[in-house]
């Protein structure tokens, strides 16, 4: 089965491609439409509003199965004014770039010190009108994890900025020192091949 996953992100669809391999889906990204991709507000209050007005989105204009994400950055100890929440790349109106984004992110780690984090995922998948899918599960949420005020020495991963300031409660590792595969299981946990294995056993390939 084709489903269209709804990112402009190739980092993310790549990962997102490995997680899933084996359950008989073809994904491809909105790079790979044709006609005119649909700007979505993205102004809901949770990760998985914004995923759910992705998906109704992109299902309406392009006429296939279509599934979205997003991701909402909270921390522990820190005030509302300065969580992230689902606006992780923009801060005061402004959309950053990575370099932007580690610029911002490890200064409020050298003023609070090293700060504990985690990540809220939401998922949304449309398979027609009448039947879609979506879950905010603790399945989909990352493990706590602390923001370093000092970057990776050497690794910057492309979509992936925070990945490089990110260290492992457990071991005091950065997270790209921690093997080959870590960036994906950053990008798209075991949460998400459980919703699809869960969700849609009457589409998916046994």
């Amino acid at each position: 089965m084709k489903l269209l996953y709804g990112t402009g992100n190739q980092a993310k669809l790549e990962a997102m491609r490995r997680k899933l391999a084996g359950l008989g889906l073809e994904i491809i990204g909105l790079q790979d439409m044709e006609g005119e991709i649909p700007r979505v507000p993205e102004d809901g209050s949770t990760p998985l509003e914004n995923a759910r007005q992705k998906a109704l989105a992109y299902y309406r204009a392009f006429g296939m199965p279509v599934f979205s994400c997003d991701s909402g950055l909270y921390f522990e100890g820190i005030g509302e004014e300065l969580q992230p929440g689902i606006h992780v790349r923009t801060v005061n109106g402004k959309y950053l770039t990575d370099e932007e984004m580690l610029a911002y992110y490890s200064g409020l780690a050298r003023r609070y010190g090293t700060i504990k984090a985690r990540y809220r995922n939401g998922i949304c998948l449309v398979l027609d009108e009448n039947r879609i899918l979506e879950s905010m599960g603790e399945a989909l949420a990352s493990r706590p994890f602390l923001i370093s005020a000092t970057p990776h020495s050497a690794i910057r991963h492309k979509g992936f900025p925070l990945d490089s300031l990110s260290i492992d409660m457990e071991t005091g590792k950065y997270f790209y020192d921690l093997g080959e595969d870590w960036t994906d299981r950053l990008a798209v946990g075991d949460g998400f091949l459980e919703f699809f294995r869960e969700k849609c056993r009457d589409f998916l390939t046994p």
